[in-house]
């Protein structure tokens, strides 16, 4: 279990700023990609879908959001973009039955998944020592929980991203492999992958109503997204489908069972995951061994070794191309050595 770290706003970036520095002599000089170009958040809807017992996942623009309700307040998982913050707010009053907002989890650092965090922030009210912080210290506003290297990311210049504002910034961190909060009646788990997607992912376990909130570490709408300038890796990533499916329990046919809250993409099961996985760990292997023949990368993206996939996951243009992920396929797989 990890060890977590209980941080006011000025004590995260001091904290912070430090563990950045170290992050980014791992990840070195490299550039991350291209953020995509922003919806219309104007034209934006907000759907929520009950997944099991009291979570339910909101889409609408950027990662998946998920929410559990109960008596003690609201738990969410990642807060979309800055802009759609409103419109979740009130989707999560309608279902709640504006219930407060207690904890917040980020999975890790993009701002599509953490965007809304000031918001979300200012509009909850957290809990300490058994009372409501706004009825013994002010208003703080709800709990903010992240892995350590999120905080170290979103509290300096990123590449092209800026230091997040102070209230965005996660006001508990923990390091090490997991952390867990009781709320609800449940048990959650937050359990750290690292060097997959990012180098700060967390997979969220709702361990009472068999639910995982995978952020991107797991997504369906297309080949993964390997950040490698903030710490991803391909083998991280098929680390971390594998931790995924060794959490997951189907039912009958290997179907239901444990629901699976992507990144982006529906919602789905272990049966799911594993046919991802497999995907993924057949492309990983099909460079690895172009690698070992010692062909270039135009020589192996020309080999086209993600083919008989491209209809279900590939990509042409945009944001995240079926090109750039043989391409940090490749580059993952070279500095491995």
């Amino acid at each position: 279990m990890g060890v977590r770290v209980f941080l006011q706003p000025r004590v995260v970036l001091v904290a912070a700023t430090l563990a950045a520095a170290a992050a980014s002599a791992v990840v070195g000089a490299q550039q991350a990609q291209t953020p995509p170009a922003l919806p219309n958040f104007d034209a934006v809807t907000v759907r929520s879908f009950r997944v099991q017992d009291n979570v339910y996942m909101l889409a609408g623009a950027g990662g998946n959001v998920t929410v559990q309700i109960g008596n003690d307040g609201v738990l969410v998982v990642d807060t979309q973009f800055a802009q759609m913050a409103d419109k979740l707010l009130a989707e999560i009053a309608r279902l709640s039955g504006n219930k407060p907002i207690r904890y917040v989890i980020d999975t890790h650092v993009h701002p599509d998944h953490v965007g809304g965090n000031e918001r979300f922030r200012r509009a909850g009210r957290a809990i300490v020592a058994g009372n409501v912080a706004g009825d013994v210290r002010g208003n703080e506003g709800a709990t903010l929980i992240a892995h350590e290297t999120v905080a170290a990311r979103m509290s300096q210049q990123d590449g092209a991203t800026p230091p997040a504002a102070a209230g965005a910034l996660p006001t508990d961190t923990f390091f090490g492999e997991r952390d867990e909060v009781f709320f609800n009646g449940e048990a959650v788990r937050l359990i750290h992958q690292p060097a997959a997607h990012t180098d700060g992912d967390v997979l969220v376990f709702f361990r009472k109503s068999d639910v995982i909130a995978t952020g991107d570490v797991y997504v369906n709408t297309s080949y993964p997204v390997i950040d490698m300038a903030r710490g991803g890796t391909i083998n991280g990533i098929i680390a971390g489908l594998n931790r995924i499916i060794d959490i997951t329990v189907p039912r009958d046919k290997q179907e239901g069972g444990t629901m699976v809250i992507p990144g982006h993409g529906r919602i789905a099961d272990e049966a799911d995951v594993v046919e991802y996985r497999d995907m993924v760990t057949i492309v990983r292997d099909r460079v690895q061994e172009m690698m070992k023949k010692r062909m270039t990368l135009p020589q192996i993206t020309a080999a086209r070794p993600t083919s008989d996939y491209d209809g279900r996951y590939g990509a042409t243009s945009g944001f995240w191309t079926t090109d750039m992920f043989v391409e940090a396929v490749y580059k993952s797989l070279k500095e491995k050595k």
